[in-house]
């Protein structure tokens, strides 16, 4: 059963000639207890789409229903109002009241809906203990670390049970190290709690590692979507196979294709490769993820000899810069175990690994 519905919105700001259009078409549905991602750069429209939804921005056309709710109908010119759509919110800075304590924090939306006060203090109790924050009910927000501001924030949107929670970037304020135990602790406590989440998100990893489902979108449409392991592994266009990973991107031109086999000119060299593009014309995108490219130090097929311009240290491994074209030009990046003695290596590129578009 869908928990959330939207169908063909269209939002735009401005009117007439000036108008800049944010939305142009986006349909999607969230099932109850899934996670979907809203994932693309900057300006592609995933924080408006988030706010479409929770009532902060008016749309142009299309509808939002919320359960068997309808919220928005342009059509109608129906717009429930925010504080109506009985939506959790997350927001990215948390907009916590810094005079309250985290038990008044959490109870202010009870309050505002009139709730008796034991109601309202057992219900805070539950959630603050869900959330391990039973210890802190009386403490305020400056006295707190980012990781339990966040959590704070969380229990705030869950205390009234709402069909749908709405998380704009929840983990950007926190540093690295942080922000990878909340994103464990976020996943936990989503699939414990069973509960329907819209996350908005620039980062890959994060969107791939809570979700189970992405929309990746690119100025204001869906370029694809799906289980964050289709999204990686079998991209549908560059864009998505650019957006989704760390890649090499590798200009070359058609010289074969036989089905998904394609055979190409890259450098010199004739490599063979994937198509996953529709439409290929002459002159193509090679593409390889860098933990797809194996080095060797002997020849070996589908590779190219390159010279290796330096090595950089990543903890777990290296990654290696070789060199392609003029002076100093990085041409392909690869992950070795160790440091790279200088010299040429072979670089393989494993035919169903290097898509072609």
């Amino acid at each position: 059963m869908s928990e959330l519905s939207v169908n063909n919105l269209y939002l735009d700001y401005g009117s007439g000639a000036s108008a800049n259009a944010i939305l142009k078409g986006v349909s999607m549905q969230l099932q109850r207890g899934e996670v979907v991602a809203l994932l693309g750069p900057s300006g592609s429209g995933k924080t408006t789409l988030l706010r479409a939804v929770a009532g902060l921005e008016s749309p142009k056309s299309g509808t939002i229903q919320i359960g068997q709710r309808c919220m928005f109908d342009g059509e109608r010119k129906l717009d429930v109002p925010a504080e109506e759509r009985n939506l959790g919110l997350v927001f990215q800075s948390y907009a916590l009241w810094p005079h309250k304590s985290v038990f008044d924090n959490v109870a202010y939306g009870l309050k505002l809906r009139k709730m008796g006060s034991s109601d309202i203090a057992e219900r805070v109790k539950g959630v603050l203990g869900q959330l391990g924050l039973g210890h802190l009910a009386q403490r305020f927000p400056h006295q707190l670390s980012g990781g339990q501001q966040q959590r704070v924030a969380i229990a705030r949107a869950l205390v009234y049970n709402p069909p749908v929670i709405l998380l704009d970037e929840p983990l950007s304020n926190l540093d690295a190290k942080l922000r990878e135990e909340a994103r464990a602790f976020l996943r936990e406590l989503i699939v414990r709690l069973g509960l329907s989440a819209l996350m908005v998100t620039h980062d890959q990893g994060e969107a791939m590692a809570i979700s189970d489902r992405i929309l990746l979108l690119n100025n204001g449409i869906i370029e694809q979507q799906g289980a964050p392991q289709s999204m990686y592994e079998t991209p549908d266009t560059l864009f998505t196979a650019e957006f989704m990973g760390s890649n090499n991107r590798l200009p070359g031109r058609v010289i074969q294709r036989d089905g998904e086999r394609v055979t190409l000119l890259v450098d010199g060299a004739t490599m063979t490769g994937t198509a996953r593009g529709s439409n290929l014309g002459a002159e193509i995108t090679a593409m390889i993820r860098l933990e797809q490219v194996r080095i060797s130090n002997a020849q070996t097929e589908n590779a190219i000899k390159l010279p290796l311009l330096t090595c950089m240290y990543l903890g777990d491994r290296w990654e290696c810069l070789f060199q392609r074209g003029g002076l100093g030009e990085v041409g392909l990046r690869a992950y070795a175990p160790r440091r790279l003695d200088a010299g040429e290596y072979w670089l393989q590129l494993p035919q169903d690994k290097l898509w072609v578009f």
